[in-house]
């Protein structure tokens, strides 16, 4: 909305909302999601923007994608990208944080070749063969954290176990231990930042964010002063070292910290809730899983298709070009709809149907794909794996105690409370 960039922070927060559900009234169906019409189900609009076409034009300036296809080609096609001709990332405005510190600067914002000196910094924690040496401490994890509640009448799916188990995980992995590691601090944390991704609602958000993300700069400045001489394995170890050496630079290290934590645990929390929900919600998938927990990899690969944690994602155009006929010059962009994308009925059968046998069908887009795909999707995997087959293991008879609360965010789709017994 350039209209409004000139003016002040809250003043422009106010109008942009006001522009939202103004045009949210007069049927504008993606600003009806930003409203926050459809929290509970967006995908029956989703639906509706599919059937207007394949580039479904937002009178918010961009155009939706709904089309597994050119989701697919858009997210693989150098001609687009995270940033603008500026240098600048159209999902955020830095004046609406930049007393926090540098935590959007990260290589997830990034495009080659920063985004690629700093992918091949991190990558070697992310690659296949160390996530499956973290498994057996998961599952351990995962056997503890049950313990703890398994006396009780009821207690909740996230606080209690969806939550605690990434974000451990993912506090180890980057080194974080004893004092350091505040679990319902870093939850709070992985919500507040998952809502920015729907653009700065309030300037009490804003002041949020930038209190967050200084004391996140001032964790992670603290631990890259005290091992940057360090030999350990830990990711703060090593982006310490290369930051000594002169590969990344400090703000680029603490904003790879602060993304690392909070998309490394916002991912799988949310997976693993939404994949508890639709079992609940879909009794026969749930009876052959218990059957059979072996399928416990296709029930998070559906969980992922069927309910993405991350609903969509942004791309800017780099070069004048051609996307299913309409024409697109540089810096115009694009919002691909993933959990449409999963959903496309060209692509996968009865596609609002949760089936955990399904075979044969094309990768779902859960985790982009392209450069950008998501760096930690093997932990995510394996965590919803473990995390799911332990708590069926040790709670077969699990039910809901009450209704699921979602969180208030049209790109990040999870669940904030869910009370269930044992």
């Amino acid at each position: 909305m350039p209209l409004l960039k000139d003016l002040g922070l809250t003043t422009r927060i106010h109008a942009q909302r006001a522009v939202i559900w103004a045009l949210a009234r007069t049927g504008d169906l993606y600003s009806q999601v930003l409203a926050g019409q459809h929290l509970a189900d967006p995908y029956p609009v989703y639906e509706r923007i599919r059937q207007a076409g394949p580039l479904y034009r937002s009178r918010l300036g961009f155009h939706l994608i709904t089309s597994h296809a050119l989701c697919n080609q858009v997210v693989r096609d150098p001609r687009f990208g995270m940033r603008t001709s500026k240098g600048t990332s159209l999902g955020f405005e830095k004046s609406q944080y930049e007393a926090g510190g540098p935590l959007l600067n990260s290589f997830s914002e990034t495009d080659p070749p920063d985004h690629t000196r700093l992918r091949q910094v991190v990558a070697p924690a992310f690659r296949p063969k160390k996530v499956r040496e973290y498994r057996v401490g998961v599952e351990k994890l995962a056997h503890e954290l049950l313990d703890k509640v398994a006396g009780r009448d009821e207690f909740d799916l996230i606080a209690d176990f969806a939550a605690p188990l990434p974000i451990a995980v993912i506090a180890d992995l980057l080194g974080l231990s004893g004092e350091d590691v505040d679990t319902e601090r870093f939850a709070s944390f992985g919500a507040l930042f998952g809502q920015l991704l729907d653009g700065v609602r309030s300037s009490e958000q804003a002041d949020q964010i930038k209190a967050a993300t200084r004391e996140l700069s001032e964790l992670f400045e603290r631990l890259m002063r005290e091992r940057r001489d360090s030999d350990g394995t830990d990711l703060i170890s090593v982006l310490s070292r290369a930051q000594a050496h002169g590969t990344v630079t400090v703000p680029e290290l603490i904003s790879a910290c602060q993304v690392l934590l909070l998309a490394g645990f916002e991912t799988a929390v949310n997976l693993i809730g939404n994949g508890v929900l639709a079992l609940f919600q879909h009794p026969n998938q749930r009876a052959i899983v218990r059957d059979d927990l072996a399928l416990m990899p296709r029930v998070v690969e559906e969980a992922l298709r069927f309910d993405p944690p991350v609903q969509s994602n942004m791309r800017i155009s780099h070069d004048d070009l051609e996307l299913a006929g309409v024409r697109f010059k540089p810096d115009t962009p694009v919002l691909m709809l993933l959990g449409a994308a999963n959903r496309d009925p060209e692509v996968y059968a009865s596609p609002h149907r949760f089936d955990v046998t399904r075979t044969g069908e094309p990768e779902h887009l859960a985790f982009s794909g392209g450069m950008h795909y998501c760096i930690g999707a093997s932990l995510a995997r394996m965590e919803g794996e473990v995390a799911l087959r332990v708590l069926l293991e040790r709670m077969p008879d699990l039910r809901p105690a009450g209704p699921a609360q979602r969180r208030r965010s049209a790109a990040m789709r999870g669940l904030w409370r869910f009370p269930v017994r044992p």
